[in-house]
Parts: structure tokens; sequence; C-alpha cells
């Protein structure tokens, strides 16, 4: 009996390596939508958009969850590499803090006179948002 075929997966943020090993599938948030990425996918650079990305892994009830606050996606035969400033286990994200990102992000689009210029808050709004998402889907399971 042949074994279903696998991609070798690795998730790196700036400061650790979050995921290696194999999947069945892995699903993230690019810039012109959702992408899955199954074993024997074409070739492809992306750019990825704060979100979530889920690895299926064999024999695991649940995908794995990884919060990315953006970052690049690359496939080649077989292989599935993100690479992330920011990448967080769904698990280990903070309501709290992102609550709190998102507050002043709002705070900081709406004062025309913030330290912070308009793009900069925009992205710290989307990823907030993102992060909130994530944590209010796996609440709800």
């Amino acid at each position: 009996m042949a074994s279903n075929p696998t991609l070798q997966v690795d998730i790196v943020s700036a400061e650790k390596l979050l995921y290696s090993g194999v999947a069945e599938m892995v699903v993230a948030p690019a810039v012109n939508g959702q992408i899955g990425i199954l074993p024997r996918h074409a070739q492809l650079i992306t750019h990825l958009l704060p979100g979530e990305v889920r690895v299926t892994v064999p024999d695991e009830e649940q995908p794995i969850s990884i919060y990315v606050s953006g970052g690049i996606l690359e496939v080649q035969p077989n292989h599935v590499t993100v690479l992330s400033d920011t990448a967080v286990r769904a698990k280990d994200l903070d309501e709290a803090a992102a609550l709190e990102a998102r507050k002043k992000a709002e705070e900081a689009i709406s004062n025309k006179h913030s330290d912070i210029d308009l793009a900069q808050a925009q992205s710290m709004l989307a990823e907030s948002i993102a992060q909130l998402n994530m944590i209010r889907k796996r609440k709800s399971k």
C-alpha cells in the first residue's frame, strides 16, 4: 500500500524555526487570496499577508496553525518555505497584546500628529486584526 505524498515544510521567523517537518497540505494568506499547496505543486514565490498558515500533518487530527505577520512563501518541488519577520503558533498568541496593538494603530490612524506614519499604523492594524481573528477562531473550536 502506497503512502500519501507529502511535502517538506519549513516555517521560519526572524527569531527561530517554528516548524520543520512533513505535511500533506499547506494553506497560506497570499496577496491574491488564500493559497493551498499540495505535493507536486508548481514552483512559485509569493508575498504573504498577515494571517494564518495551516499545515496539515499526516496522522494528526487538527492542522498546525501559525500566525505570520506577512512574508514570503516559496514552493519548490515537494518543499515549501515560509519566511516571516514574525511567526507565532496560534496557541501562543496574546489576546490582550493584540487588542492593545489594534487600539494604538486605530488611534495613530485617526491622529494626524502621531509619531507613527500612516502606512506603519495600517500595517499594525492589519497584523493585530489577523491575530485577533485567529484567537477568536481558536476559541470557537
